[in-house]
């Protein structure tokens, strides 16, 4: 079951510029991960019951850093779930395109899995088990 939105991811090419940049806007940053799988540093500035969740690439050959090199912004929404392997496996028989076929450890330690923006209206969903 779907829960709640969890997060909204958003690329940025400089952590330290965005964070300066939300902090002047009155945002919080709440705490941050390194996420070497990934190869992205992360920053979370809660807002209410969800998070806005800062991504900058560690490494040129990571996702978010060629996603930079196209435009920057909005990367991915994430939406809590109570069971992970469940949920993926509903979506993918409802004709849902998996990026993961398996969840994968991503910030904080929670399990994630993607679906592909084909399936979700132009927009990469993340799936998060806590």
């Amino acid at each position: 079951m779907i829960l709640k939105i969890d997060h909204l991811g958003i690329a940025v090419k400089d952590m330290a510029e965005a964070k300066r940049a939300y902090e002047a806007l009155g945002f919080t940053i709440d705490f941050e991960h390194d996420v070497p799988t990934e190869k992205v540093k992360t920053a979370f500035i809660t807002v209410g019951e969800s998070h806005l969740e800062l991504l900058e690439p560690t490494d040129p050959s990571s996702v978010i850093a060629k996603f930079l090199e196209k435009r920057s912004g909005l990367h991915h929404v994430c939406v809590l779930v109570d069971d992970i392997e469940k949920t993926m496996a509903q979506m993918k028989a409802s004709g849902a395109q998996l990026l993961d076929e398996t969840p994968r450890i991503g910030a904080g330690g929670c399990k994630v899995a993607f679906i592909h923006p084909k399936s979700a209206a132009g927009v990469l969903l993340e799936l998060k088990q806590a």
